[in-house]
């Protein structure tokens, strides 16, 4: 089975990422399903942003969870680097920018679960990003703004459209004390002795390890398949580490580029 593809950030190699105009094209590119990062405003409000500041991808400054949703609408976040790197969270560093002439405005995810609503069968995967102010604030108010679109409960874990991860432990437990069919990631950047064997906490439905890690020990995906653990790997753009997630059994590859991914898979 071929992995299924997944744009991260929307098709961040293309388009300012978390921006509207990324992620529509995704949706033309063929993406299988989108991802994105939720933080929560001073006022309440989930919105889709990587960093803990909004500086590296706005025209502005300041910490997310200390400005309102109106101060962030005042912001321009169409800007992206042409020339990406070679890891995507290389990002987080200070780039060189060009303006994106797309669309520039602050994405909440309010708007991308409406985006998702007229394109069926795409999965949307919401990662809680931790340590924030709020801390289990941002749970609680994912699963409230889930609930008004009746997508916190579905009829089984396989048949959810969206996904919730972290690299937070914590985090995943907390979605799971609201929903017992609302599927989970636990992210992973390394891995500890604990979860060296495949094994994941109860409240976790799938494994995400970042590419470099498979790289390291591509024998993990087998590993977490024998505690029936499925995995998503992130983020994966070179052809040779495509490749590695297809021979592995990856069922879900995070990529920027989804047109150039799905093409390569498509061989």
């Amino acid at each position: 089975m071929q992995p299924t593809v997944v744009a991260h950030r929307g098709a961040s190699a293309h388009r300012a990422e978390h921006t509207v105009a990324a992620y529509a094209l995704a949706l033309e590119q063929g993406a299988d399903g989108l991802e994105c990062d939720v933080r929560l405003t001073r006022d309440g409000h989930l919105v889709c942003v990587h960093d803990r500041r909004v500086d590296r991808t706005s025209t502005g400054r300041g910490v997310v969870s200390t400005l309102t949703l109106e101060r962030m609408s005042e912001l321009d976040y169409g800007r992206y680097d042409a020339a990406m790197p070679e890891h995507a969270d290389d990002l987080v560093h200070e780039r060189v920018w060009t303006p994106d002439p797309n669309d520039h405005g602050v994405l909440t995810l309010e708007s991308l679960l409406d985006l998702i609503a007229d394109s069926p069968g795409t999965k949307l995967f919401i990662e809680t990003k931790h340590p924030v102010r709020y801390g289990g604030l941002v749970e609680t108010k994912l699963i409230a703004l889930l609930s008004r679109y009746g997508l916190a409960n579905p009829k089984s874990i396989e048949d959810s459209p969206v996904v919730m991860m972290s690299f937070s432990a914590r985090a995943v437990r907390r979605i799971r004390q609201h929903s017992a069919t609302l599927p989970t990631v636990l992210l992973l950047s390394q891995l500890s002795p604990m979860r060296w064997d495949g094994s994941l906490p109860r409240t976790a439905d799938l494994a995400g390890p970042g590419i470099r890690l498979l790289r390291q020990d591509p024998d993990y995906v087998t590993r977490a398949a024998a505690f029936g653990h499925d995995t998503y790997a992130w983020t994966v753009d070179e052809p040779e580490d495509i490749e590695l997630c297809r021979r592995l059994g990856v069922r879900y590859v995070a990529t920027n580029a989804p047109a150039a991914t799905r093409s390569l898979l498509d061989r």
